[in-house]
């Protein structure tokens, strides 16, 4: 048996696979770690397909999304049109008996109310959706928005008001603005997301 002296700048590697100079080793390619069954060299591991970039903001199906906010800004107009003429049929039954003096609570009409509601509900829905593109958890910050705004139009009219009878109408008719659009515009958003 002869020794070769590996320092020997004519030695030559022998043909095994360990040595084998394979091209698409040579060009950088990943290796699956598997022979070729035909030539017995390592065979490149197939191209991963590239992953589309991540989608920022819902998944939203905006057609949905759009009807929901519609039907919402429809819910709160009658809402707020509804408990505006039950307030003024009350103070007007109370107005024609003359036991309890004039009642005026309410400084709008019922169809200002109900337009107010309408407005309020769609600028609450592209709130909702403005938060979900730019905020980590924008459920909790839509709730805590339109949560202190309905405090405010309540606490407002109330210590604002001349009267305490046109405070207490008012500030009914902001809560019954409110309470729907805090519910309803979030549950629309969910319910409005596409199923994969």
């Amino acid at each position: 048996m002869t020794y070769r002296d590996p320092r020997d700048p004519n030695r030559q590697n022998p043909q095994t696979r360990a040595y084998t100079q394979n091209q698409a080793y040579t060009q950088g390619q990943a290796y699956s770690g598997y022979p070729d069954d035909q030539t017995g060299a390592y065979r490149p591991a197939p191209q991963q397909s590239k992953r589309p970039a991540a989608r920022r903001g819902p998944d939203l199906d905006p057609v949905l999304f759009s009807g929901g906010v519609l039907a919402t800004g429809v819910v709160t107009g009658l809402a707020a049109w509804l408990v505006a003429w039950i307030v003024r049929t009350v103070s007007n039954k109370v107005t024609e008996s003359g036991q309890l003096g004039i009642w005026n609570p309410l400084d709008q009409s019922e169809y200002w109310f109900a337009l107010v509601g309408f407005l309020t509900a769609l600028f609450a829905g592209a709130l909702w959706y403005v938060l979900q593109l730019a905020t980590p958890a924008p459920d909790a910050f839509y709730r805590w928005i339109v949560g202190l705004l309905i405090a405010a139009a309540v606490i407002i009219p109330l210590a604002a008001s001349e009267e305490i009878s046109k405070g207490i109408g008012t500030a009914i008719l902001h809560l019954c603005i409110g309470v729907p659009v805090l519910i309803l515009i979030p549950t629309m958003g969910s319910h409005s997301r596409r199923r994969n």
